[in-house]
């Protein structure tokens, strides 16, 4: 094997050593931990950046960031090719590399011999192994250094590389960022030729953004996408209907909380670009209040308060709330009382009025056309069973198609992928539109056609409007920054206030609970977490105690990282919803003890 390739492994392991007792794993997105104990983590996530580089043959994404968490932790996530979350196939090599406790177990199972096994997965299911030692040697430390006990999984591609491994770096505004971010670095550049180029302080979407483009042949720098992003909105703004330019008697100004995070910050170089938007930044990581700190978009939707800076002096005014790296976004509304509740515009309204448009350019698009001849875009909406009821029955009313998948934006994310136009969203708002490619091409196919025989029609505007929103909108991840452009540009475009978006439906009471339990894995769940599979009988009992509540739905699904069992009621009363809750609570508390 090569020498120097193995020491380069050896020594740099050696400055990041596992703290003792610490385990860590990967969770819906990443690692996430207090940042005083990542440093290892984050180093050995850059060796397995630089595999998937190699594996991919494509320019990969590593984002230092522990979203909405607070100030102290921190957490390392992968962008994929596509601009997505890291594989979930690389998913258990990620945990058994980054808790490998030392540095000469990154190396063990090295028998070059023929013991450890390259197994190629072909297309049409045909498989081929070969001993690793017919891999050149200076390749075969990257097989090593996984330090799994199995055969690793690598499609033929593994063993043709033609390029090294390219890395983007980018971290969010947290005191621990730089320093894991070298940690970082040093991770990737300990595999021979992988590049690390760091892209500065930047939101998450920002990184998984660049990572996409990079990939996709396009110009890749932040200017780059605050320039799409404006260019994009100009575009719709200016194919605003007649006379809808002014909201229904609504405020023009726009008050956003920043989280004291990188969101803040950078939406202001947005606002200056664009200088058509009526936006106050407050709570940006230039102020000196604590991230995630009582502000941000995880805060407002849990607790339904306004964040702090806020008040009943923006009564009237629409705000809104971005997360500490800029992935989520909700809206909200403070009453003139200083004690009454926030009006909440969460990710399920979002994903609502973003559906509500789409669907009307689709029509447009295709009016009058000869029905034989339509080419009919599939459009579906991905939720989780925590999305609200009501909003459901909504989509459902409008003959939208309404799926569903487990917990997570990686399963919503995949699903959405499966139409013309997927629009996904997390009531927490976690979210984005997908384009297929195949409907892009289509869509500027029929534009150009539109723009020669029916200039000026609904139609190619409809047409317009789609392929602008699809470089709005941030295709590869939730993008808080993408998303508030892409509201305002509807609100303006539907003529509404905050208050008409927020009466297209009105949530149903819920309730979340969590029962402490002895062993997590004990509850099964199927049909996207609604139904649990184990232990028998819970499922009849939860259902034999639904039932007893007008309009009520409850499920229970297993924590992901703790063992707690967690209960979600839903009724049309929120008395009903947390007497339910509580209910099914001790029925899993009696089932498993």
């Amino acid at each position: 094997m090569n020498e120097a390739q193995k020491s380069l492994i050896l020594e740099s392991s050696s400055r990041f050593l596992i703290p003792q007792g610490v385990k860590v794993s990967y969770g819906t997105a990443g690692f996430r931990e207090d940042a005083s104990i990542l440093s290892s983590t984050v180093y050995r996530v850059g060796i397995l950046a630089a595999l998937r580089s190699l594996k991919t043959q494509s320019v990969i994404g590593v984002m230092i960031t522990a979203s909405h968490n607070k100030v102290s932790d921190n957490g390392v996530k992968i962008a994929d090719p596509n601009g997505g979350m890291l594989s979930q196939h690389w998913e258990p090599f990620a945990d058994e590399l980054a808790n490998a406790p030392s540095s000469q177990k990154l190396l063990q199972n090295s028998d070059f011999g023929g013991s450890i096994q390259v197994q190629y997965q072909q297309q049409q299911n045909s498989h081929l192994s070969k001993p690793i030692s017919s891999v050149p040697s200076n390749r075969r430390i990257l097989f090593a250094a996984c330090g799994i006990n199995h055969w690793l999984k690598f499609s033929s591609t593994m063993l043709c590389w033609s390029r090294p491994a390219e890395i983007l770096l980018g971290r969010d505004t947290r005191p621990s960022g730089e320093a894991l971010l070298e940690a970082a670095r040093q991770g990737v550049t300990s595999i021979v030729g992988a590049v690390a180029s760091d892209m500065g302080i930047l939101t998450t979407p920002q990184l998984h953004w660049m990572v996409r483009a990079r990939n996709k042949g396009i110009k890749a720098s932040e200017q780059d996408y605050f320039e799409q992003l404006s260019n994009s909105f100009r575009c719709l703004m200016d194919l605003i209907p007649t006379g809808q330019s002014k909201f229904d008697g609504m405020n023009d100004k726009l008050v956003v909380d920043g989280a004291n995070g990188v969101g803040g910050a950078k939406l202001q170089i947005l606002h200056k670009l664009l200088n058509v938007l009526d936006i106050e930044v407050r709570n940006s990581s230039e102020d000196e209040g604590v991230l995630n700190d009582g502000v941000g978009a995880d805060y407002v939707q849990k607790e339904k308060v306004a964040p702090r800076g806020f008040g009943s002096k923006d009564a009237g005014i629409r705000c809104a709330s971005l997360d500490g790296d800029a992935d989520r976004l909700v809206y909200f509304s403070v009453p003139p009382e200083s004690n009454a509740p926030i009006d909440l515009v969460d990710g399920d309204k979002i994903l609502s009025l973003f559906a509500v448009f789409i669907r009307e350019q689709l029509s447009f698009l295709n009016e009058k056309e000869d029905i034989k001849n339509i080419h009919k875009p599939r459009l579906g909406i991905v939720q989780t069973a925590y999305a609200n009821g009501a909003s459901t029955n909504y989509l459902k009313h409008l003959g939208l198609e309404v799926n569903f998948t487990p917990t997570g934006v990686k399963y919503l994310h995949e699903k959405a992928a499966d139409f013309d136009i997927g629009i996904y969203f997390e009531a927490n708002g976690h979210g984005t539109i997908l384009f297929s490619e195949t409907f892009i091409e289509w869509l500027e196919v029929r534009s150009n056609k539109l723009s020669s025989g029916s200039k000026g029609s609904e139609a190619e505007k409809a047409a317009l409007r789609l392929l602008a929103v699809s470089k709005l909108i941030n295709q590869a991840v939730g993008d808080a920054l993408s998303g508030v452009l892409l509201v305002e540009v509807i609100l303006k475009h539907m003529g509404w206030s905050i208050h008409k978006w927020n009466e297209l439906y009105h949530d149903l009471p819920s309730r979340q609970l969590k029962v402490k339990v002895a062993d997590r894995t004990s509850v099964v769940t199927a049909n996207a977490e609604t139904v649990v599979v184990r232990p028998p009988g819970l499922q009849d009992a939860i259902n034999t105690e639904t039932v007893k509540y007008t309009q009520g739905r409850c499920f229970v699904r297993p924590s992901g990282t703790e063992d707690v069992v967690r209960v979600y009621a839903e009724a049309s009363t929120q008395e009903a919803a947390d007497t339910l809750a509580n209910c099914v609570a001790k029925l899993v508390d009696q089932f498993l003890g």
